[in-house]
């Protein structure tokens, strides 16, 4: 959930633009119309050709950010580059835009490590985002879009694929002889996980309340896939000690099943809590199975290079449903009817 930012990084929302005007669902959010300024120096302006929305976006149209109004929505956005104040870009150039927010000089950031920046933000979150026709970015946040991709596609993976890539490769440091158990099989983050996952080699099972949403990650590589309740029984079933790393997101309301599904010295990671902010866990559990609870966050500018090598290599994202930026609240309406199999993109000026 949101916390609180000291200087957010600049980043101007322009033309037409889904905009959060007030906390009531969906329907707080409304397409409206912004002024064009030429970008300052070291930016660069983007008109975006397609743009995906996530749960931070719901999120923030019911309120739950405690984040004041207006906002345009968005953190995944790729296009063409129609101003440059910065030689490394010039208008034509086809980018995706990577939604970490940092200040790119601090000590973290020379080291890396951007999501650890003091002025760490989410692209739509703490600035305003990408549902909108131009969008000014600093260049350092703009990385050349995969030739390979479509438009839709291209906006439908840096925010999940790069949250997963961290959470999988970095943090709980996946290998290809391990089972991943994914929670909640329907998410974008979560289809993105298992996609990676797959990529990396590893076993991948997986959950869902969705029979429907079930076999389609069986399609996608889940070796098996069990229903939102009481997975851990048959999760400890076919793996006989249980799995070596869960990927979580839901919080609450899976976290002890994901506890007991741990084979002995298991990780579970963890980027969000759709279900609630505080859980109960058991020490015990935790303590006597050696586990691992792994927070994770966004990811850095090298992960996101990962990403679009993995892409290069055949990695592809899942895109459930498309948009006219007009229907963004019957976007926003199918992710808060949990609906979706992967990402749900709005189509902005392909």
């Amino acid at each position: 959930m949101s916390s609180s930012h000291s200087s957010p990084i600049e980043v101007l929302s322009q033309g037409r633009a889904a905009v959060f005007e007030e906390a009531s669902g969906p329907a707080g959010v409304r397409v409206r119309e912004r002024p064009y300024t030429k970008p300052k120096p070291g930016y660069v302006a983007v008109e975006i050709r397609a743009a995906s929305i996530n749960h931070l976006d719901l999120w923030l149209a019911h309120g739950a950010q405690r984040i004041p109004p207006p906002r345009v929505i968005g953190a995944d956005g790729a296009g063409v580059v129609r101003e440059s104040s910065d030689p490394r870009w010039t208008a034509g150039d086809e980018v995706v835009i990577f939604p970490t927010l940092c200040c790119w000089e601090c000590e973290r950031c020379r080291a890396g490590e951007n999501v650890q920046c003091e002025r760490f933000g989410v692209l739509g979150e703490h600035t305003d985002g990408t549902a909108c026709q131009f969008v000014h970015v600093d260049a350092r946040s703009v990385f050349p879009k995969p030739s390979e991709l479509s438009w839709t596609e291209a906006a439908a993976f840096p925010l999940t694929f790069l949250t997963a890539w961290r959470m999988l490769v970095t943090r709980a440091r996946l290998q290809p002889d391990e089972t991943v158990l994914v929670i909640g099989a329907g998410a974008g983050v979560a289809v993105a996980a298992i996609q990676i996952a797959r990529h990396i080699g590893a076993r991948v099972l997986a959950t869902s309340r969705s029979e429907t949403k079930r076999k389609r990650a069986m399609e996608l590589g889940a070796e098996a896939v069990f229903d939102s309740s009481g997975f851990s029984a048959p999760v400890r079933a076919v793996t006989g000690d249980g799995v070596d790393v869960v990927f979580e997101h839901v919080g609450p309301a899976t976290l002890e099943e994901s506890m007991r599904s741990l084979a002995m010295g298991g990780r579970i990671v963890t980027c969000g809590s759709t279900s609630g902010v505080k859980a109960e866990v058991s020490m015990p559990r935790l303590f006597f199975r050696h586990a691992s609870l792994i927070g994770s966050t966004m990811g850095n500018a090298s992960e996101f290079e990962a990403v679009l090598k993995a892409i290069d290599r055949g990695l592809r994202p899942v895109v459930d449903s498309v948009h006219a930026l007009d229907d963004v609240q019957g976007a926003l309406t199918r992710l808060d009817a949990a609906e979706q199999f992967g990402k749900v993109v709005l189509s902005i000026s392909e």
